[in-house]
């Protein structure tokens, strides 16, 4: 049960710190959601990157306003070096000027991003604290194994914001729609997408299964694209070439709204742990993941009916030994090789035939 707080007084403008990648604004989806319904008169303004202003603007949604955070140390920074003082100094006193009631740390355990959230000024500053962190006005402990939208609807409970949804929903718009569209024109035959990426090269399961996977599907009679970006470039080509079949290449091919309009006609999704799978279960779609056992606990969806994610339990690195849990060796091979083809293959035919 969640520790639910008394509603503040008189709030007119609320701060939410969320500077980070595509899967860490999904997991705080209904957070905000919540401070919306708590504080329907509120203005929300999220804290984050100048993507979260492209891809947040004209769409609906709890967010009411972007504010780009400057390069910040552990924030949105490197983690070893500070950015600009100067900048640094301008932006927080024009977030000093704009009188927030509330400011929320949605962004982590709270070593650099509590002090900067003290920074902006606000009435009232609630988030997560780590043993290394210094507190703020209401705090919960940062514990690493907790499903991340609890995580962080704890979080909002500190304000009062009762939950109003546990998974998050992120609206698609006639634009994404249509981008959608002109990259994949519609037709009969459902469609299926894979993602082999993932910020960490360890969490990648190989290509050759996503190509097994993707013949599977072909076979059942989808229309299977592959989805990716930048540096994915290599991994994509790998399962190009090692399909039997036609597979569509969108690799580089779309927005990040462009690719919501897709996932949401998508009739299953495979992927790594990684931001386009996490943006696909928010759009409606169904899917297959594959996670790492860490991860698995705290970024798996809370439902089964159109998810299954799949997990390795490889916890020391298939070159040197080394743990993975106590520690990170130079290796960058795959953790998550382990999950059968077998099982990917059956819960992605599974969830295409359920139509």
């Amino acid at each position: 049960m969640l520790n639910l707080a008394a509603p503040v007084a008189e709030v007119r403008k609320i701060a939410a710190l969320r500077a980070n990648g595509i899967g860490d604004l999904i997991f705080v989806v209904p957070a905000l959601v919540a401070l919306r319904h708590a504080y329907p008169r509120a203005e929300l303004v999220l804290l984050g990157q100048a993507w979260h202003a492209r891809f947040l603007r004209d769409r609906p949604g709890p967010v009411d306003r972007v504010i780009v955070v400057p390069p910040s140390r552990g924030v949105n920074g490197s983690e070893t070096t500070d950015g600009d003082p100067a900048a640094l100094n301008r932006f927080f006193a024009a977030m000093r000027a704009e009188r927030f009631d509330l400011a929320l740390q949605l962004h982590g355990g709270g070593r650099h991003s509590n002090p900067f959230v003290r920074r902006l000024g606000a009435r009232l500053t609630a988030g997560l604290k780590s043993v290394d962190a210094e507190p703020l006005d209401r705090w919960v402990p940062y514990v690493y194994f907790q499903q991340e939208f609890m995580r962080y609807l704890e979080v909002a409970a500190l304000v009062g914001a009762r939950p109003v949804e546990l998974e998050p929903r992120l609206a698609v718009t006639p634009a994404d729609r249509a981008e959608a569209a002109e990259a994949v024109p519609p037709e009969a035959r459902p469609l299926a997408v894979l993602h082999p990426g993932a910020g960490d090269p360890r969490r990648r399961w190989p290509a050759e299964h996503f190509a097994a996977v993707a013949d599977a599907l072909a076979a059942a009679g989808a229309r299977v694209g592959v989805i990716g970006s930048g540096s994915e470039r290599p991994i994509v080509d790998a399962i190009l070439g090692g399909v039997r079949g036609g597979v569509i290449d969108l690799c580089d091919r779309l927005s990040l709204g462009g690719l919501a309009g897709l996932l949401q006609r998508t009739r299953v999704v495979v992927s790594n742990d990684s931001g386009p799978l996490h943006l696909a279960a928010a759009v409606g779609a169904r899917t297959v993941g594959v996670y790492w056992c860490f991860n698995v606990f705290t970024s798996s969806p809370l439902t089964r009916t159109h998810h299954r994610p799949l997990t390795s339990w490889q916890t020391h690195c298939p070159e040197c030994g080394a743990s993975c849990v106590t520690g990170r060796c130079e290796h960058a091979h795959s953790l998550v090789g382990s999950v059968s083809v077998a099982a990917v293959r059956e819960a992605a035919l599974e969830l295409l035939a359920a139509g």
